[in-house]
């Protein structure tokens, strides 16, 4: 059975020192020094960190894990993330890899595993098993044996949602898959909201979308996100701000009113508070230089991505 350190030196190996690259389906991500914490927006997914160390805010909960610990994403979430330890001798080395809903329903669906679990959050941390781990590694084996790939990818990408069901992730998991979990259905709204970020919260349409009364949808929506759906949309709008201006946009008035707001002082005092400086300052930083992590830096400043 492939140890960690096997499937860290695996993908260091397929990395080949770039920062970035995917494989088979997992994404290898590794950065040879610490950085400041970034906002951005976490996506359904499953992480493995292979080497270093790594801080995450999200929901109103910090999280601290390093070599071996995993974590699972089951919502679109505004988080704060930091690279605590990492160095070129050993850079921080992350695994991730996309979850699909309608892979996990199907696979409980085939399993029986269609009760509804008792899981109120939307992000957790846990070591992982050493199954899982022998199980990506094998996945990502594919990538040097691209004739097995077209039949084999798809057997171990079954086993590794099996793995993870059958791990303490598996409450987490089943909910992403349960159509007609209280996850589901606040992710239902919150795919709203990213859909129609520039345009007011209409609660009626919350309601048709996750199937639950306004006050259920927002009393569950705050258990996930520590947000309520107009939170959540503000700082989704903040965020996609400040990636068209890191993209270029010199007007900040336009952006403002691009993504909805109003009032482009509103925006301007909404911007700071989240990002601690006013737009104008990301206006004023052109062109900057890129870290080893493929962000942007200017004047020591991180940029967000959404990814």
């Amino acid at each position: 059975m492939t140890s960690l350190d096997d499937l860290r030196i695996l993908a260091a190996r397929l990395l080949g020192g770039q920062a970035e690259t995917t494989l088979c389906g997992v994404r290898l991500r590794q950065f040879d020094d610490p950085g400041a914490p970034m906002r951005h927006l976490a996506e359904l997914t499953f992480g493995l960190l292979l080497q270093g160390r790594k801080r995450t805010v999200a929901a109103g909960r910090a999280f601290d894990y390093g070599p071996g610990d995993s974590m699972l994403v089951s919502l679109a979430l505004p988080v704060v993330g930091q690279v605590t330890q990492a160095s070129p001798d050993a850079p921080y080395l992350m695994l991730g890899w996309a979850l699909d809903p309608a892979a996990v329903a199907g696979l409980i669906l085939e399993a029986g595993l269609d009760e509804q679990p008792d899981a109120a959050q939307a992000l957790g941390v846990h070591a992982a098993g050493p199954e899982l781990v022998d199980a990506f590694a094998r996945l990502l084996a594919l990538a040097e044996r691209p004739a097995d790939a077209t039949i084999l990818r798809p057997l171990l990408e079954k086993e590794i949602l099996w793995r993870l069901l059958r791990s303490p992730h598996g409450a987490l998991l089943r909910q992403i898959g349960l159509a007609d979990s209280r996850l589901a259905r606040v992710s239902r709204a919150i795919h709203w909201l990213r859909s129609h970020f520039a345009e007011p919260v209409r609660i009626e349409q919350l309601e048709a979308v996750s199937g639950m009364s306004a006050a259920t949808l927002f009393r569950h929506f705050k258990a996930f996100t520590s947000m309520s759906p107009l939170q959540y949309q503000k700082q989704i709008r903040l965020l996609e701000a400040r990636t068209r201006i890191a993209a270029g946009a010199r007007d900040v008035a336009r952006v403002a009113y691009e993504v909805g707001y109003e009032s482009p002082s509103q925006f301007a005092r909404e911007y700071a508070r989240l990002f601690g400086h006013p737009p104008r300052a990301d206006v004023r930083r052109p062109g900057g230089r890129s870290d080893p992590r493929g962000h942007r830096f200017d004047n020591g400043s991180a940029l967000p991505i959404l990814s």
